[in-house]
């Protein structure tokens, strides 16, 4: 099994430690049942002193079987433990383009189901483990007793696991398609609860969702979980019943025909019973094992990025830089079904540090592209990009990263306030902030966490740009960030914010539909199907006409464009 090659390569010296006391713990069994075939089977002329050895031999049995099976236990939480901890941090490195590429769904079943699924096959592996030494410890002290009898017992044992791993086969075929079916209930569990709001208002979309999505795939998933608990089940009931009938053969063998005397018969049917519980009990693991190694195969096929213990950037940049230019700079979308490829670029572009710049254009035409190029999020298929002359090569981008703050479409708020390096957010900076953006009634901090973040998606915006401003980045993104404030509030973004972000040394790159406020910016850019181009002269004063009105309008326009409220 590929999860026993992973063991064994990173914790060999303590699994050889555990197998040896497994095998110390079966050659103790088997002298155990020794000592009662020798000792006390014909007990005439024994004394009562018998008994110390023979409870001498149980109660160190039972001491070097439980160090056994704890061992391997804890040896097996240890690895999970180390695994589940290498997944996470692989997980944070990783592109954001392999993560989009893979989707939430299975990246959460590999979170929860297979981590779950190991953990579970490392503690029913002691038992496999257990089951396979003390049969292989039997069988040497079978064949000492009797040859005859223990080739005849050797043959039934073999059609018995014969038809057991055929059955054992079906469950791993089946545990295939049950996780198949887990990535699919994923991905519902997730529609459900992310388009809760949209399924509330149209029952009829809440119904397909329901009946032909999730009945469906929870239906497959029934289908096959219960083929495999099916064959499970027949599996450990055929070994159980079998090992029985081994024992009636080896008494019918001894007995009818001669083969052997009662107390050897007697010792073979005290040894089948010994090892018919283990046996039974490393059948009844191999599902969870195989359900643990189709985990552990998700887990490999996930291509994250490489296990690397430390989180900071190994190379460094300059903190005094005063441009970054992107020469050639492309990137090709994967088709989708017959659709053409979208490509973004070649760009061409040249930025200074502190200016303010606007990207503009439609849906669709790449703006959000260019942002995650720019930002280091996305690695450009073609060209480079290169601060003061220094390309930005895939060693370089991690620690190009660390120059950007952002606030993107699909943001995610955390509570917790990082200040530059991760130290503590300078709290001046902070208490600022909190009154620029309007939150000082309506968040509290304690010891630099937000207390509730269940607010507005504007406010929770605005709480976004206040972690954001706490890092005290070089370069800030604002993706839409304005869209989803009231025409007040927009305002102050764009008149009162922006200027002390300039204020602050920030280089601002903002993604906008709000023409009223283009005069705003140092510079005006836009994307046309993927194509990037400055707007200069008169093109420059046609995109920002109206904001040139701005300054001698009211305060308050209820109807200003693209506000919330039209």
């Amino acid at each position: 099994m590929t999860l026993l090659k992973v063991v064994l390569r990173h914790y060999r010296l303590s699994f050889i430690a555990v197998m040896v006391l497994s095998l110390l713990s079966a050659v103790l069994g088997i002298g155990v049942i020794a000592f009662i075939n020798r000792r006390l089977i014909d007990a005439q002329g024994q004394t009562i002193a018998t008994l110390w050895p023979f409870l001498g031999l149980i109660a160190l049995l039972l001491v070097i079987s439980l160090a056994a099976q704890l061992s391997l236990t804890l040896l097996g939480h240890r690895f999970v433990y180390n695994l589940r901890g290498r997944l996470v941090k692989r997980l944070l490195d990783t592109d954001i383009e392999r993560i989009e590429a893979l989707g939430s769904a299975p990246l959460l079943a590999a979170l929860s189901s297979d981590i779950r699924n190991i953990t579970v096959a490392f503690v029913r592996l002691p038992e496999l483990i257990q089951g396979v030494v003390l049969s292989l410890a039997a069988t040497v002290y079978l064949v000492m007793l009797s040859v005859p009898l223990f080739l005849v017992t050797a043959a039934w044992l073999i059609v018995t696991l014969a038809v057991g791993s055929r059955m054992v086969r079906s469950v791993y075929h089946h545990l295939g398609h049950i996780r198949d079916a887990e990535d699919q209930l994923y991905g519902d569990f997730q529609a459900i609860i992310d388009g809760r709001r949209e399924l509330a208002l149209n029952r009829d979309r809440a119904q397909q969702l329901y009946e032909e999505d999730f009945t469906r795939h929870a239906r497959d998933y029934r289908h096959h979980i219960i083929r495999s608990d099916t064959s499970h089940l027949s599996a450990g009931n055929w070994t159980n019943i079998m090992m029985l009938g081994a024992i009636g053969v080896v008494f019918l063998l001894a007995n009818a025909f001669g083969w052997a005397s009662t107390a050897v018969a007697a010792t073979f049917a005290l040894t089948l019973l010994f090892i018919r519980a283990p046996l039974i009990q490393a059948v009844g693991a191999l599902p969870t094992l195989l359900s643990g190694e189709v985990a552990f195969r998700r887990l490999q096929a996930l291509e994250l990025a490489p296990w690397h213990p430390d989180f900071q950037p190994a190379e460094q940049l300059p903190d005094d830089w005063q441009q970054l230019t992107l020469e050639g700079v492309r990137y090709t979308y994967a088709p989708r079904g017959e659709d053409e490829p979208f490509t973004v670029g070649p760009l061409a572009l040249t930025l200074k540090r502190g200016e303010q710049v606007f990207v503009i254009g439609g849906n669709g035409s790449g703006k959000s592209t260019f942002g995650r190029l720019l930002s280091g999020l996305y690695a450009p298929h073609e060209g480079m990009l290169k601060l003061d002359g220094q390309s930005i090569t895939d060693v370089l981008r991690p620690a190009w990263r660390e120059r950007f703050a952002a606030v993107l479409t699909d943001f995610h708020l955390f509570d917790r306030l990082l200040g530059p390096d991760g130290e503590e957010a300078d709290p001046v900076l902070v208490d600022a902030w909190l009154d620029r953006l309007g939150m000082r009634e309506k968040v509290s901090l304690t010891a630099g966490r937000l207390n509730d973040t269940r607010l507005s998606q504007g406010q929770r915006k605005r709480l976004a740009l206040l972690l954001a401003v706490a890092e005290q980045r070089d370069i800030l993104l604002l993706d839409e960030w304005a869209a989803d404030q009231d025409p007040v509030f927009r305002r102050a973004f764009y008149l009162e914010l922006l200027p002390e972000l300039r204020r602050l040394g920030i280089t601002v790159i903002a993604i906008t539909h709000d023409e009223r406020y283009f005069a705003q910016a140092d510079r005006l850019l836009l994307m046309q199907n993927g194509q990037l181009r400055e707007l200069e002269g008169d093109d420059y004063h046609r995109a920002s006409h109206d904001a040139l009105q701005v300054a001698s309008e009211p305060a308050q326009s209820p109807h200003e464009p693209g506000s919330p409220d039209q």
